[in-house]
């Protein structure tokens, strides 16, 4: 992440704490992002399946309250209409404008999603259901969905989300520069053109990291990876690294 300068802003996503002691400290790194980064807003995942759905809301409407922005994760998983407008609404009430509309993954065990399946189908029911109350923000990757069929499949399936209503998307995290500006390239061809903003992962530990890549798709460059290796268990040259 870099600080907010020449007109460029960013987000910070966070996972709703499961505890109190998480919780303070949840608020402890909001306050300290506020002064250095001063986000635009706060993203708010869930846990596998929306599991942590509640926490989610929980999580978001204290932001809100605390005069911030705040986004909350909205996923296919799970979802039917009459609970996801019902939570629309709870958030229409709260002041929050801003959505993150994901198809989201199911959790291991489950088989299907609930009413929706795609997230462009999300986006068109928001719309419908709440009209231009809400900007949304829809998930892109450069370096192509590690479940689509192929990457033009998956720029079609993204240009979907957009054409349903999106007002701009966060990409998959990317160390291969290229990558994103290719992908930029590609979407303007066939007519998008909302704004495409680049996601950022901070290298902290290595094996989570290369795990968590090979999941959802994001290549480790070679001279990056052979770097890290280098470091074993040292988690301070690791992080310098980062």
């Amino acid at each position: 992440m870099q600080k907010q300068q020449h007109n460029k802003t960013v987000s910070v996503e966070f996972f709703p704490p499961k505890t109190e002691q998480g919780m303070q400290n949840l608020r402890s790194a909001r306050t300290e992002l506020a002064e250095k980064l001063k986000p635009n807003f706060y993203s708010v995942t869930f846990g596998a399946g929306g599991s942590t759905q509640a926490r989610t809301l929980e999580t978001v409407l204290e932001i809100q309250q605390n005069g911030l922005q705040a986004a909350p994760h909205i996923s296919c998983v799970g979802a039917n209409k009459s609970q996801l407008l019902e939570t629309l609404q709870h958030y229409q009430k709260a002041g929050i404008r801003h959505l993150v509309a994901l198809r989201g993954d199911l959790p291991s065990g489950t088989h299907g999603y609930g009413d929706f399946q795609y997230a462009n189908e999300l986006v068109e029911f928001i719309r419908a259901e709440t009209g231009d109350h809400f900007f949304i923000e829809v998930a892109a990757y450069p370096e192509t969905h590690p479940q689509a069929l192929n990457s033009e499949r998956d720029l079609l399936n993204f240009k979907r989300k957009v054409d349903a209503g999106a007002n701009s998307a966060i990409t998959q995290y990317f160390y291969n520069a290229d990558a994103y500006f290719h992908f930029v390239e590609r979407c303007e061809k066939i007519g998008i053109h909302v704004p495409i903003v680049p996601g950022i992962m901070p290298i902290t530990n290595y094996s989570s990291l290369a795990r968590f890549s090979a999941a959802c798709g994001a290549e480790i460059p070679r001279w990056m990876s052979q770097q890290l290796q280098t470091y074993g268990d040292d988690s301070d040259s690791i992080r310098n690294f980062g």
